[in-house]
């Protein structure tokens, strides 16, 4: 349900589940914290974060979240994996990103999305708190009185709306998602051992 691909640095993650709106299972957010982890052991310089169909998470599979998905610490292994991550991280969002998933995608440092993308966090009508970095990140990119409208308002915000705010970077026509992000890691992938990593340090 996790596909990975590795090309001379760059490591795609993509997830695989369609049929269920690429939901996810503590064992899909467990195969993608181990391989984020892996590809920073093994020196990669690029990561991307993608998804197979039209929505690009639904977020936490309802079977795992009745046992118990919504608080497990593996969502916040898996996002300071991802923001830990010392090259590029790039969230190439094929679909709707909603829920908890929503975490992976704010950790990384840049947020393509398809045209009719859209973004919500429902944790104030599910009765749940959202994981504990999302909050900061989300402010970060879109500002306090905004990340209030996603997690306490509990809107839905559309892919134009969400550019506007700085939630996602670009929008991208789903044909050219993935190549967008490759042309995004080129440089990246292009420079010596360490350099990104420097650069980003340099960015807090």
């Amino acid at each position: 349900m996790i596909d990975i691909a590795r090309d001379e640095g760059l490591w795609v993650l993509t997830l695989n589940r369609p049929d269920k709106a690429n939901s996810v299972t503590r064992a899909m957010l467990t195969t993608l914290a181990d391989t984020v982890e892996a590809a920073r052991a093994a020196g990669a310089a690029a990561l991307v974060l993608t998804g197979v169909g039209k929505v690009f998470s639904a977020g936490a599979d309802l079977d795992d979240a009745r046992a118990g998905l919504a608080t497990d610490p593996v969502w916040e292994r898996l996002s300071a994996a991802v923001a830990g991550f010392p090259g590029l991280t790039i969230a190439a969002l094929n679909g709707t990103l909603a829920g908890g998933a929503m975490g992976m995608a704010l950790a990384c440092d840049q947020r393509l999305a398809v045209p009719g993308a859209k973004f919500f966090y429902p944790v104030m009508k599910l009765g749940f708190l959202p994981q504990p970095s999302d909050p900061a990140r989300l402010v970060a990119l879109v500002g306090p009185a905004r990340a209030r409208m996603i997690l306490m308002a509990g809107q839905k915000i559309e892919a134009d709306e969400a550019l506007s705010w700085g939630l996602i970077d670009r929008i991208v026509p789903a044909e050219a998602l993935m190549d967008t992000a490759r042309a995004l890691a080129a440089d990246v992938l292009a420079a010596k051992p360490g350099h990104a990593a420097a650069i980003k340090a340099m960015l807090g």
